[in-house]
């Protein structure tokens, strides 16, 4: 992933471990688990914890951790990946709260039926997890696969919504 230079950070500590929120002027670019598979290094990104959009970011995060928010109205600058890992990022924004689909499904929505292997790997890199919700995304047979924050992250966030 290619990010903006005038990314900056602010930190969450999420009831589910602690989270590096990211953003650039056009809105929400990162939101990750800390150690989570496929974060980027945020080191040289200055912290501006009273950023409007990371403000912004944080306060809807804390309130759907305390179940007081269903979605997120958040402007989100996914610029940094290919054209196919924006489709299938947009496409995951679709599935609601309390729902799932599957890799194969998640692929036909996208129109590339027979790419599922590369939509599992475009789910993997989301940069935005939660706010994306890739953590929605599992097996055919509706077993919890990969989560790049963890299985049982992935479960924890399936319950809150009441999918699991």
């Amino acid at each position: 992933m290619k990010f903006d230079p005038s990314i900056v950070q602010a930190r969450y500590a999420s009831p589910l471990g602690p989270m590096v929120v990211a953003a650039t002027s056009l809105g929400v670019a990162g939101i990750w688990f800390e150690g989570q598979k496929h974060m980027p290094d945020p080191t040289a990104w200055p912290e501006q914890p009273k950023h409007p959009v990371l403000l912004e970011a944080v306060s809807q995060l804390d309130e759907y951790f305390h179940g007081t928010r269903s979605t997120f109205d958040l402007p989100l600058d996914l610029q940094g990946g290919t054209a196919f890992q924006r489709s299938v990022w947009q496409a995951l924004l679709a599935i609601p709260r309390g729902g799932t689909t599957s890799y194969g499904l998640l692929s036909q929505r996208i129109g590339r039926p027979a790419a599922m292997r590369a939509v599992g790997a475009a789910v993997g890199r989301n940069p935005v997890c939660v706010v994306v919700p890739c953590h929605r995304v599992v097996g055919a047979n509706g077993s919890l696969t990969g989560y790049a924050g963890g299985l049982e992250r992935k479960t924890a966030l399936l319950q809150l919504e009441g999918a699991i």
